[in-house]
């Protein structure tokens, strides 16, 4: 899966929407590229639990000039907003995705996929130009941050995936060096709270021996 600067992906599901007032099954399909307001973990370890959620305002500016469909984020175009084959936009849920796959072979194809059940994940490519953190604990003890999307710059392509990224390995440079630097100081600062601790158990220590002393005189 390519990577550019700092565009992220994000997973989403696909599904085949099918016309009952038309005898023949348009070759359709469509999907959420994002939900707004529902957080869903991009990254856990031992140490920490990063969380993400997309504003309901994210995509107000949102540059969606010509945003394509493909598969695995590569090779060739099954329908773009340019030509009428794909449509983008928000409703109360969340970003929707409604693609025609009729107008060509490899699109057809794609679509009996689809239909199938072979294919129905999807993936979408996007930068940030807004967003904030809340920190929190969790109940296991980990620290807990919740990163809020307050603006998408820009939404590049959706693409057919046949294997869901790791969300680990498919968010941008700058989240992942965020995610990095929040394991180090949350790191760090157990690390000191381990040496205070210890440094005031030596204290405690000192102090009772030389009550010892003290009482034995």
């Amino acid at each position: 899966m390519p990577k550019t600067n700092d565009r992220e992906y994000r997973n989403m599901t696909l599904e085949v929407v099918r016309d009952e007032n038309e005898e023949n099954e348009t070759m359709n399909v469509s999907g959420y590229a994002s939900t707004f307001d529902d957080p869903y973990v991009l990254f856990e370890n031992d140490d920490l639990i990063y969380l993400e959620q997309v504003d309901k305002n994210a995509f107000d500016n949102t540059d969606m000039t010509d945003v394509i469909m493909q598969y695995d984020h590569a090779g060739r175009v099954f329908a773009r907003i340019s030509n009428g084959t794909l449509d983008v936009g928000t409703d109360d849920v969340g970003l929707k995705i409604d693609a025609d796959l009729s107008g060509t072979e490899i699109g057809r194809q794609l679509y009996e996929e689809i239909r199938g059940g072979y294919t129905d994940k999807m993936s979408f490519g996007f930068t940030v130009d807004g967003d904030e953190e809340l920190r929190t604990e969790s109940d296991d003890g980990r620290v807990q941050i919740l990163r809020t999307i307050l603006s998408v710059k820009k939404l590049y392509d959706v693409s057919a995936v046949s294997i869901p990224a790791n969300s680990a390995t498919s968010i941008g440079i700058s989240t992942r060096s965020r995610i990095d630097g929040a394991i180090e100081t949350i790191r760090a600062e157990r690390r000191e709270a381990e040496r205070m601790a210890l440094e005031r158990r030596r204290t405690e220590v000192k102090a009772k021996a030389l009550t010892e002393r003290n009482k034995g005189k």
